[in-house]
């Protein structure tokens, strides 16, 4: 009860404050600049520490983790629901669907039946794509972007965007090269184009012509899907009015799991400030840094705006599975209307936001690293500006880290909507420059227990942990207050 006092009077004194910067003269500091350097004050990195500690017991009593699918998840879902709800949020728990079992019952078939009969090998020239559903389908095969001959290193975007199926006819089934995106990617924009089966073969190149067991562990489509040799594949789009029978046989049991999805009571409906975190952990441990850290510290910076009448609503995401594939944020995107989708003006990520042998990378929004993906959707040069313009601020050296796909944001920005946010390293190296920049240990990774059991309250950097958790509440409380250089 003495701790819910607090954070009402909290509360209350932030409110004032925001009344007060609201009365002032014109020429005064505006509310957003005077909001933000108050709710920074509020956010600590001790209080945030508070939220790892309870996550960490969490994980410690549920067998050293928080994955998708145990126990340690669904107790960390209890804590972060309850916490906003007592301060006032509006939480919902956003069911999303996981793989939670999957078994093959006999081989699959693929046989050619139009415009000649032939039937290709199972467990040889083709294999089932796990984790397949069941399926029965025949049907003409289309082939998507096709890259024939391959080139002599692999370059294929076959089936990597939308755009790839322009023109592709729902109910056939989609033939896709292997290439340069990851599998789930393919499947998944096969699966929105209407295929009713997909065959994906290998790209072409030596060491890339042969079929073999292929399992990305995430469900993106419910359709049946095979994983076969570059003979198959270039045979059937050489084949003019190839008709196909595809069968898989196979169980799969799907999992549920929630995002937290909280959202403020004031503020402007049609303009949503969304930031957003993981929580889940990988199986081998409690994942305190990945990603308690994020999860921790937007969890506070909420608990510290509640109740505040900001401008722009500001809606807190807090992720499930996304460490076996973004599948919470991506199946939220996805299930929002195009309306809905509008209304999302920007989205603020952050996952490992205090590695032990830390730097302060921010997302590259406008490409001037020049470095992998491209810029963000428009607006994602402003959020890097405004992380940009605190670190700068603080006399603070910062970095930039590319847009590789790699955490939450990705759902968004492939629906446009701008994304930011602060990462602080994973399995990388340090580089002898950055070690000059923020101190630290060149040659050693930035978080030496990523993905490990290790990665425990011990594996936080209390330091990085207390300035990040400033940048964020910063940044959360001038978008909740000022969107003047996002577009509409």
């Amino acid at each position: 009860m003495r701790v819910f006092r607090r954070q009402v009077a909290i509360t209350l004194t932030l409110a004032l404050a925001l009344v007060a910067a609201q009365q002032v003269p014109a020429s005064a500091v505006p509310p957003d600049e005077q909001y933000a350097k108050q709710l920074v004050k509020k956010v600590d990195g001790k209080n945030v520490k508070k939220h790892l500690v309870a996550l960490q017991a969490i994980a410690n009593a549920s067998n050293g983790t928080r994955a998708a699918g145990t126990q340690g998840y669904d107790l960390s879902v209890a804590y972060v629901a309850l916490r906003l709800k007592l301060a006032g949020y509006k939480v919902t728990l956003d069911p999303i669907n996981y793989v939670k079992g999957w078994v093959e019952n006999s081989p699959p078939t693929l046989a050619q039946t139009a415009p000649n009969a032939k039937t290709y090998t199972p467990n040889g020239q083709l294999f089932t794509f796990q984790p397949s559903p069941a399926g029965d389908v025949t049907a003409p095969v289309q082939g998507v972007d096709l890259t024939l001959p391959p080139t002599p290193v692999p370059s294929s975007t076959s089936g990597c965007e939308t755009s790839d199926f322009a023109g592709f006819v729902p109910g056939n089934i989609a033939l896709i090269q292997r290439g340069t995106c990851g599998f789930a990617t393919k499947v998944r924009n096969a699966g929105f184009a209407g295929a009713s089966g997909i065959i994906i073969f290998n790209e072409g190149q030596p060491g890339r012509t042969d079929a073999f067991p292929l399992d990305i562990g995430e469900w993106r489509a419910n359709i049946p899907m095979v994983f076969a040799g570059f003979d198959v594949g270039s045979e059937l789009a050489a084949t003019p009015g190839a008709t196909v029978h595809l069968k898989v046989d196979s169980t799969l049991t799907l999992g549920t799991n929630y995002n937290v999805i909280a959202e403020t009571k004031k503020g402007d409906a049609n303009n949503v400030v969304m930031v957003g975190a993981h929580l889940d952990s990988v199986t081998a441990g409690p994942g305190i840094n990945d990603n308690g850290s994020g999860a921790a510290a937007i969890l506070e910076t909420a608990l510290q705006l509640a109740n505040v009448p900001v401008k722009n609503k500001v809606r807190f995401g807090f992720w499930a599975a996304e460490e076996i594939g973004l599948l919470g944020s991506d199946q939220y995107v996805e299930g929002l209307s195009a309306a809905e989708r509008d209304r999302i003006r920007l989205y603020l990520n952050f996952d490992m936001i205090a590695s032990p042998n830390y730097a302060f990378k921010l997302y590259d929004g406008d490409d001037s690293d020049a470095t992998g993906a491209p810029a963000g959707p428009p607006g994602s040069d402003a959020i890097e500006q405004r992380l940009s313009s605190f670190f700068d601020s603080r006399g603070l050296a910062h970095v930039g880290t590319d847009f590789d796909g790699r955490s939450d944001y990705g759902p968004f920005i492939a629906a446009g909507i701008p994304a930011g946010g602060i990462f602080t390293g994973a399995e990388g190296i340090k580089t002898p420059a950055e070690a000059a920049q923020f101190g630290g240990t060149a040659g050693v990774a930035y978080d030496v227990c990523y993905h490990q059991a290790c990665d425990t309250l011990a594996n936080v950097n209390a330091t990085a942990l207390d300035i990040n958790s400033d940048a964020i509440a910063d940044a959360t409380a001038r978008f909740a207050f000022n969107l003047t250089n996002i577009p509409n």
